[in-house]
């Protein structure tokens, strides 16, 4: 493959070479991962000779101990990836964090869910960027649209697309009531070039603007900042965190793609779900988890009933326990 990427002629089919790529950089990284895991093991044979010399082999155990927890992390991961049998599990992911019911309260909520994510994103070696960013009115933000790149990164993440709902002692309310507040999480994959998805240019209203907040020297200035409007289905999407109108169209038309693909899943799965009686419209009222930091500390799953009082490492980006209990039990069902 590698070969192959290097002939003169590589690119003369676009997008063969972009799927080559895709397949090359994750058996790169399946190897990387094994070379890592063979170390680890070396590493506790060469421990494990050492403190069988050794009076007091404590200090060692401790070493070899540290290790074993690693590799068991690892391994769970394996495990997991092993269930991943959807189509664009393997595929980048296109993650959205919009605020819901509950004014302010709910904006900074958002903002605390994209830091927890991030860190997520960060501990699990995904990369992400951020194409689209709304400040809140007051506090937070509004909205925030990631491409988080990586192998299994939407299959990972997928678990955790729904309504999240926080429960606490408001910091913005001068009476210090318990507020309840809401954020959307939404994901999709990131779609190849390849699949077929008719986007008819004459059905896009494209609208040029100024883009906000800090940014670099063209931001506020020039019309930078693209929102595209598909009329059929009124489907909106704005990106403007780059500098050049040409790269925030490419992003914009690249989430379109992915939003239209992800109607359709969801339009087959209504139907399916219709024809076995068990289709419940998404609603704000159908959290699929529960953060409450008042009266209690609780973080709790309402689809898999797997909870944690450690409310700040879960809010560190220890979300594993979740998404994996999630998987495990509703991978096979993905399309």
């Amino acid at each position: 493959m590698e070969e192959k990427s290097s002939s003169s002629d590589f690119w003369s089919d676009n997008n063969t070479a972009q799927k080559i790529l895709q397949e090359l950089s994750y058996r790169k990284t399946i190897y990387n991962r094994a070379e890592e895991l063979k170390t680890k093991i070396e590493e506790i044979e060469i421990l494990t000779e050492i403190g069988t010399e050794e009076e007091d082999p404590s200090d060692i155990n401790i070493e070899i101990n540290t290790i074993l927890a690693y590799l068991e992390k690892e391994l769970c991961k394996w495990e997991l990836e092993r269930t991943l049998g959807g189509i664009y599990d393997k595929n980048s992911a296109i993650f959205t964090i919009s605020a819901g019911t509950g004014g302010t309260d709910a904006q900074d909520w958002a903002e605390m869910l994209l830091r927890m994510y991030t860190r997520w994103i960060d501990d699990n070696k995904f990369k992400y960027e951020v194409v689209d960013f709304s400040d809140g009115d007051e506090a937070g933000i509004k909205s925030a649209t990631l491409i988080v790149e990586g192998i299994y990164a939407y299959g990972k993440l997928s678990a955790e697309k729904g309504v999240h709902r926080l429960v606490r002692i408001s910091p913005f309310n001068a009476n210090g009531k318990r507020q309840t507040s809401f954020a959307l999480v939404e994901v999709m994959p990131s779609i190849d070039d390849d699949v077929d998805i008719d986007i008819n240019p004459t059905s896009l209203r494209i609208d040029t603007y100024r883009s906000g907040g800090a940014g670099g020297q063209n931001v506020n200035k020039l019309e930078t900042a693209i929102r595209i409007t598909h009329i059929p289905t009124g489907i909106v999407v704005t990106c403007q965190n780059e500098r050049s109108q040409y790269q925030n169209k490419e992003n914009a038309l690249k989430i379109l793609k992915a939003k239209l693909y992800q109607r359709q899943i969801e339009e087959k799965e209504k139907q399916l779900s219709e024809i076995k009686g068990g289709y419940s419209e998404a609603s704000w009222g159908n959290q699929i988890r529960s953060y409450v930091f008042h009266p209690y500390n609780l973080v709790k799953d309402h689809r898999t009933n797997v909870e944690t009082s450690n409310i700040q490492s879960v809010m560190d980006g220890e979300l594993d326990i979740f998404i994996n209990a999630y998987l495990q039990v509703n991978s096979n069902d993905k399309i």
